[in-house]
Formats: C-alpha cells, sequence, structure tokens
C-alpha cells in the first residue's frame, strides 16, 4: 500500500550539528510527512525539490513542543522537536496552531513506537541542555513524555497582561532568591548574585523589575525579596500575629517533620522561627516538640540576620531559603512551610525550596498504577522493599515504602532529588506511583544487581581493569553530583547497582542533600554509616562533597577488596576510636600504587586536603587509558 499524505508545510530547520564543527544554521525547508516517513526537501522552482533528509516514522521516539527563554535566530517563532535515533531536528513553525497541529499528527503516528520515558523541553545549545543543565547530549530527559498529550504549562500564576507603568515603589533594590530562566518575552532571567530594581510591585504574582542591563520586565514576586523592607506576607512561611502556642498547636496538628513558619516575636519588631520535628529522644523513642530561634541581627552597619552563627544573610527570606536545605544548627532543616491562611498565598511558587510542590512534581512524574506490574522481590533495605517489575512493556525496579520505617514525605523527598539529577552514571527514575498503597518509586532496572553483591559473587572472575572501570563509573556520576551541588552522604558499593553491560551507577538517593554552600549539618539525632563516614561527619555530623569523597575512598577499598567489609574485624565504636587515632584501611593486594595513593588522599583528615571529584576523575581516567591501550 502507497503511503498516504497527511500533511505538507514550509517550516524552518536548525543545522542538526552531527559534528562538533558544523555550523548553526536556520534553512527553510518543505516538510512532508505521511504514514511511512517524515522528509524536508530544498525548493527552488521551477527546478524539481532535492530531498535534503529523511525520516522513517519507526525511528522516531518522541515529538514535544520546546519551551525556551533563548530569542529565536529566525522568523518563525514557534520550535518543535523531533528525537529519532540519538539525533535531535528542531523544526521551526510560523504560528503555535500550525506547530499543534504537526505535532499531534507526529505523535499519532508514533505513539506505538520505543519511545522515551523522559525527554528534554528545552534547546540543547553550546554543549548543554538549557532546561536541566547536563552536558551530554544523549542524557536521559528531565520531563515525563506524554505521547498523547503536550507539554504541561509551568506552574507559576498567569502572567498578566502587557501595560503601562504607572506605578513606581521608589526604585527599590531586589535580591533575588533562586535562578529563573522565562519562558515568555516579557519575563527576565534572574541569578542569584545579580541585584535588580524593583519598578512595579502592584501585581500579587509578578513583580515590574530593571536588571544591570537597562531590560525591563516581568519575574515572579516569591523569587525576589526586598534588600530592606519586611514585606513576609506574600510568602507561605509567614504568620504575622499568630501566637507561640498558636503556631505550636498547628505545627503539632499538622505534625509534619521540618513543618515551620515565621512569626513575630514578643519583642517588637523582630521575628521567630518554630519548627515542628519528631527527632529521636535519649530513649530511642520519637519525642515530637516544637523548637523557637530568634531571628538574630548582627551588630553591623548592614542587616546581617542569622538562626545560627557564621551563616549571615542580609534579608529574612534568604535565611529561611538556606535553612530549608541545610540544618546548619538547627533541630531540623525548615522543610515545609506552615501557615494559618488555607491554601496559603502563593503555593504553587513558594521559593524557599529547590524543589517543586509536590502538586507540580505529581503532574509530571505520576504513574498509573494500572500501568505496572509488580513481580519478584529484589532486595529490602532499611527503609524500602525493592521489587522487580513492568511498565509500559519496560523492565523496571520498584521501590515501595515499609510501613512506619520512613514518612511519606520524606520517601517523596528522595523522589524529588531523582528528578533533578540525570546522568549516565546515576541510576534514572522513571516516575512515582502515589495512587497505590503503600507509594513506589520506579527505577530502571539493574540486572546484575548491588555492587557489593556483584563483587562477592564474581571473586575470580573479576580483574584489576575491571575494578578499575568501576571506579572510574562512581567517580563519574559523583562528578556531576558534586557539579550540581548535591551531596550524597551514603556513598558505598551496597548503594551503587550493576547493568547488564557491567557498568556501575550510584544509587539510593535517600540521604542526598541539595546544598548551598557545600556543607550540610544534619539534624540531631540523625544516624549515618560509620564506616564509610568522614571524622568531620562521626564527630559533628558536618557533610559535604569532601565527605562523600571520604566514602568514596572507602568505596574503592570494597572494590579491591572484592566486597569485604571495611574494618570488618571492628565494632563501630573501635572503628571511630581508629579514626580518632589516625589510623586507616591497609592496601589491598590487588589495588595499583598509584590507585591507593588516591584512597589515601581520599582519607586525609581535613576536608579541604582531600580531592575533589572531579580532580579523582581525572586521575582514575589517566591511569586507566594505559591499561585499555594494553
Amino acid at each position: 500500500m502507497l503511503p498516504r499524505v497527511i500533511l505538507k508545510e514550509n517550516f524552518i530547520k536548525k543545522s542538526q550539528q552531527k559534528k562538533i564543527t558544523s555550523p548553526a544554521n536556520y534553512k527553510e525547508r518543505f516538510f512532508e510527512l505521511d504514514t511511512h516517513e517524515l522528509k524536508y526537501s530544498e525548493i527552488h522552482p521551477p527546478k524539481p525539490p532535492i530531498v535534503k533528509g529523511c525520516i522513517e516514522l519507526v525511528r522516531i521516539k518522541c515529538v514535544e513542543i520546546v519551551c525556551s527563554d533563548v530569542p529565536i535566530p529566525c522568523c518563525f517563532k514557534f520550535p518543535f522537536q523531533v528525537y529519532y535515533d540519538n539525533y535531535y531536528l528542531y523544526i521551526f513553525a510560523p504560528s503555535n496552531d500550525c506547530r499543534q497541529r504537526w505535532v499531534r499528527a507526529l505523535k499519532e503516528e508514533t505513539k506505538h513506537n520505543d519511545l522515551v520515558a523522559k525527554y528534554h523541553p528545552n534547546f540543547w545549545m553550546d554543549g548543554k541542555w538549557k532546561c536541566c543543565k547536563k552536558t551530554e547530549k544523549l542524557a536521559t530527559g528531565c520531563h515525563v513524555y506524554d505521547p498523547t498529550g503536550f507539554a504541561s504549562e509551568k506552574s507559576l500564576p498567569k502572567l498578566p497582561q502587557c501595560k503601562t507603568i504607572e506605578h513606581n515603589d521608589g526604585a527599590m533594590t531586589l535580591i533575588p532568591l533562586q535562578n529563573y530562566a522565562p519562558l515568555g518575552d516579557n519575563e527576565l532571567p534572574l541569578e542569584i548574585d545579580k541585584e535588580c530594581v524593583l519598578i512595579d510591585s502592584s501585581n500579587t504574582d509578578w513583580w515590574i523589575v530593571t536588571n544591570s542591563s537597562g531590560e525591563t520586565g516581568f519575574v515572579p514576586s516569591t523569587y525576589v525579596a526586598k534588600k530592606s523592607g519586611d514585606d513576609y506576607q506574600r510568602f507561605a512561611w509567614f504568620n504575622k500575629d499568630i501566637t507561640r502556642a498558636e503556631a505550636e498547636d498547628l505545627l503539632k496538628t499538622e505534625g509534619r517533620e521540618g513543618g515551620f513558619m515565621v512569626r513575630h516575636s514578643s519583642q517588637a519588631g523582630t521575628y521567630t522561627t518554630s519548627v515542628f520535628t519528631k527527632a529521636l529522644g535519649s530513649n530511642g523513642e520519637q519525642e515530637p516538640k516544637v523548637k523557637h530561634y530568634h531571628i538574630k541581627q548582627a551588630e553591623t552597619g548592614e542587616a546581617a540576620f542569622y538562626l545560627a552563627e557564621k551563616h549571615l544573610f542580609s534579608t529574612i527570606p534568604q535565611l529561611i531559603h538556606y535553612h530549608q536545605h541545610n540544618a546548619a544548627g538547627l533541630i531540623t532543616r525548615l522543610r515545609r512551610p506552615a501557615s494559618i491562611c488555607c491554601p496559603p498565598p502563593i503555593v504553587n511558587s513558594v521559593v524557599v525550596s529547590s524543589f517543586a510542590t509536590f502538586a507540580t512534581f505529581t503532574d509530571q512524574w505520576e504513574i498509573d498504577p494500572n500501568e505496572l506490574t509488580l513481580g519478584k522481590e529484589l532486595g529490602s533495605g532499611q527503609f524500602g522493599l525493592v521489587q522487580e517489575g513492568t511498565w509500559r512493556d519496560k523492565k523496571v525496579a520498584v521501590k515501595t515504602m515499609k510501613d512506619k520505617k520512613m514518612s511519606e514525605d520524606d520517601f517523596r523527598e528522595e523522589a524529588r532529588v531523582m528528578t533533578k539529577v540525570s546522568h549516565s552514571k546515576l541510576v534514572q527514575l522513571y516516575g512515582v506511583c502515589t495512587q497505590c498503597s503503600p507509594m513506589c518509586l520506579v527505577f530502571e532496572f539493574m540486572h546484575n544487581g548491588s555492587l557489593s553483591t556483584y563483587l562477592q559473587a564474581r571473586k575470580e572472575h573479576i580483574s584489576p581493569g575491571v575494578m578499575l572501570g568501576m571506579c572510574v563509573d562512581v567517580s563519574e556520576g559523583m562528578a556531576y553530583l558534586e557539579s550540581s551541588n548535591f551531596i550524597h552522604r551514603d556513598l558505598a558499593a551496597r548503594n551503587c547497582l550493576v547493568n547488564h553491560k557491567s557498568e556501575v551507577k550510584v544509587c539510593d538517593f535517600g540521604m542526598t542533600r541539595l546544598v548551598l554552600d557545600d556543607q550540610y549539618t544534619s539534624s540531631m539525632g540523625s544516624k549515618f554509616p560509620v564506616r564509610w563516614s568522614a571524622p568531620e561527619v562521626i564527630r559533628y555530623a558536618k557533610f559535604s562533597s569532601k565527605s562523600d569523597v571520604w566514602s568514596f575512598g572507602v568505596l574503592m577499598w570494597e572494590v579491591y577488596n572484592k566486597g569485604r567489609l571495611p574494618y570488618e574485624n571492628k565494632t563501630n565504636l573501635e572503628v571511630m576510636e581508629a579514626l580518632n587515632a589516625g589510623m586507616r584501611l591497609l592496601k589491598p593486594r590487588l589495588v595499583p600504587d598509584e590507585v591507593y595513593l588516591l584512597m589515601e588522599w581520599c582519607w586525609k583528615e581535613k576536608p579541604e586536603q582531600r580531592p575533589s571529584f572531579a580532580v579523582l576523575l581525572h586521575e582514575l581516567a589517566a591511569i586507566a587509558e594505559p591499561a585499555q591501550e594494553l
């Protein structure tokens, strides 16, 4: 049967730059979609069309619109993408209606293909994805792909209509609380370290500002704070006149770990942060309680607010933003705003968390439980049970929360962390299923199980070269986490998995944290794995990328000892005493001298003396290259 023509149209296509030296250019082409292929041709009447490209529909893995804030360098301003094989074709349509018509038609024709689970909603430009900043062109996407619908709208409130600026707030300086990449022509980007000037704050959700380059546009109001002033009512964590007793009642009623609010103190002109925790008491039992911390101000010429010493901030919103990522002396992190308002004023753009609200999260990552089939048990940890499963004809691993071992909020937070990272050496999250009980996370399937089990089962068949490759794999994944300001806090061979190609990937992100200053001070009562922990973690519960480096040194020791337990003849107490005395793990018999030197470097007493993961990856790769040549 001859193919049936579905659509024809003149579009502008961007060069695919399959070679590094290829220029980025934009050319008008005549596109034709039929039931068999998508092809595009160069037309110069009266000459016949010259076909310049042809893609069989069965090769297409994703079709979606492109949402981007970058200026479009051609006259057609509505881009969409076609991902096939390992290439991205960017096509620019003359109107949104035209774009939607083609995307709808292409999705219909390809919906039964072997499609991607996730896609990139923004462009690949200048060696990275603009949406998630990944530097691998073939990195897994960061948004769940819907083969039947269109890309979801952003969760911020609707942008107001363009208007003549009538209101002016007296050139008030604003401090960005987080970065913001605009999706519309009337919006401006925000960068944490670049101040801007408020022009108009008459709209609750969007303020008009001018940046240092003199450009004027809209920004989300909760992404910025006034350098001076106390306009906190727009933040979900602020409760203006609530009393101490009322704050305790509200936080205890909600009963959510890390629930918090900021309120007026009894002393005029000052503020208090009230925090709820279920921290373990001296008897090992949970003791729900509310702690109150006065927000203090340093005696300096400029505003310098703090809850704990050595962590000073110009504004209270900045202070709250920091402590949502780092307990830093508090009994727990400030995790979830509590408010007497219901709902809170601007729920969808609560800036004090770098993670999306769970409502937005589930929209993008929710998996229909009817699409999920569970199989045999693969393993069981302290907080979760892992089972084999099937999702959309794909073999997956399903992690189910153990009853009463982990709160639903903590389980969701692990999932949120996973949505923020994407790298070939990290185990990839496909989605979350909250519509069943207990909730579960759906991951890519790793056929060979944990690295520690893999090493123990194949003691006689793993060469030193393979061991070195395993260390390179883990260092690559950790270098990515380090560059993305994440710390793992529980790196060990048991928390890495091995796939069918014997590649090692880092997993188990239950303790992972996004950090703002490369240091996370754990809340009181937190547990940590002593045999893999750096001295500063054992003594002060201070985690950083350099404490992860220490753990990586222990992981390398595990690899070259084929899965043996570190300090296997010592108790945890004896391990701590040995570390305090300056003792270190002995050199494994199979490890090359240059690799053991790296282990010893990882185990330096002071964190600043240890290498970064970027340096470790470079050193390990340099050792591996001659071995590969042999």
